[in-house]
């Protein structure tokens, strides 16, 4: 009798088994326009790492009184914050678009999961304001596993667009006018560019947002479009993180915080402050905003090595180079200097004037961007754009030839 009722209850439970569903989080919903015979139309914007525009767009948008969606990267949110922060107070939507803009159908799952997380965290940091819950998928490519990727990190809704505008490609504002008017339709998803490379956008949007109006269209964000309840307001930590790039110094991510190599070594438990690696998450005071140092201001004439230096960064604080520092204090190893060794910075006439060559080449390594490239030259990314005859500047590839002056 025992075995019958244990035969019994076996064959009960595998059946069970077989026939339960499995428990898997719901891929990210692929959208490519509102589901409404209504006129609305949702702007959204991808902003790269340099968002020269940015700004500008911003300003047009709360003079129509328009608000937009903004799809970010962490790489731009890094490298301009305020501008960030400045689109979210103003109510703007925003959304994912992954750290340094891989295609996420050539990278891994954890990688995936790891661009949208560090992402999500610096702005987090910066707007108390959630990503989630919307996506938008570098180039816009995506395939099964990008949306269950997505999906499993949060991001239920993955926005593509109806209307490409391909400003990014530096198209004239007319052609982008044109692009927009031609093929509207209630429910529309236009895609516009914060970059460099697009060019014509803020003159396009002066012609657009009025153009719409007239034809009777609203505009309204991502959230509106799907009726639903987007970038939930997240607890105050007080804790901001910055992401080591190519090139950092705990020495020069302290003075750009206005922190100290000693606080932050702090905060992260760090047991050697000369290492630290690329990708590395730092914590750093909460409410810091980053800066650029400034370079002092005369008759400073020396400078002594501190913990965590190197002679780039020095060389980029006092507005000068490493070959002038070398020559300068007769220095055979440019990698070799210690703490606590006085450096000259200036001749005592008040520095080596004379005048860089007609032209300087600078050779992109990994991690670099264009912001942070013409940071370093004192120049703008507009100026490197037209130098080099760029076409889209968050495209730049390692190993290729710039001209910096």
């Amino acid at each position: 009798m025992r075995r019958a009722f244990f035969s019994i209850f076996l064959s009960f439970l595998m059946t069970f088994l077989l026939i339960a569903p499995s428990v898997h989080a719901a891929s990210s919903q692929f959208i490519i326009k509102g589901s409404t015979s209504e006129k609305i139309v949702a702007l959204t914007f991808d902003d790269g790492s340099d968002g020269t525009n940015f700004n500008k767009i911003l300003d047009i948008l709360t003079k129509n009184n328009v608000k937009a969606t903004f799809f970010l990267t962490g790489a731009g949110a890094n490298n301009h914050p305020q501008i960030i922060k400045k689109a979210v107070s103003s109510g703007h939507d925003i959304g994912n678009h992954s750290f340094d803009h891989p295609d996420f159908t050539t990278i891994s799952t954890s990688e995936m999961t790891s661009q949208l997380s560090r992402t999500e965290t610096i702005v987090k940091n910066l707007t108390n304001k959630s990503t989630k819950p919307f996506f938008r998928a570098p180039y816009g490519a995506t395939n099964a596993s990008t949306l269950s990727t997505v999906g499993n990190a949060g991001y239920t809704y993955t926005l593509h667009w109806t209307i490409d505008s391909i400003d990014w490609t530096g198209n004239s504002s007319t052609d982008i006018t044109n692009r927009v008017l031609n093929n509207i339709v209630p429910g529309s998803i236009i895609l516009m560019h914060t970059g460099a490379g697009a060019s014509g956008t803020p003159s396009a949007l002066e012609k657009i947002i009025p153009s719409l109006k007239n034809m009777g269209y609203r505009f309204v964000t991502i959230s509106q479009l799907l009726g639903i309840t987007g970038n939930p307001t997240l607890p105050n930590t007080g804790q901001a993180t910055y992401t080591v790039r190519s090139g950092d110094t705990l020495y020069a991510i302290a003075l750009r915080f206005n922190s100290t190599v000693q606080q932050l070594t702090q905060l992260n438990s760090i047991t050697n402050p000369n290492l630290i690696r690329v990708g590395q998450v730092l914590k750093v005071p909460g409410g810091s905003t980053p800066t650029t140092p400034t370079a002092p201001t005369a008759p400073t004439t020396t400078y002594t090595v501190k913990s965590g230096d190197t002679l780039y960064a020095i060389a980029l604080r006092y507005n000068t180079t490493v070959q002038k520092l070398v020559q300068l204090n007769n220095i055979a190893n440019s990698n070799l200097i210690r703490v606590g060794q006085v450096l000259k910075i200036s001749n005592s006439g008040g520095g080596n004037s004379s005048t860089p060559p007609a032209t300087t080449t600078y050779t992109v390594k990994s991690g670099d961007t264009l912001y942070a490239i013409a940071l370093r030259y004192n120049t703008t990314v507009q100026q490197l754009v037209s130098w080099n005859k760029i076409s889209n500047p968050n495209l730049i590839r390692v190993g290729q030839q710039l001209r910096v002056r």
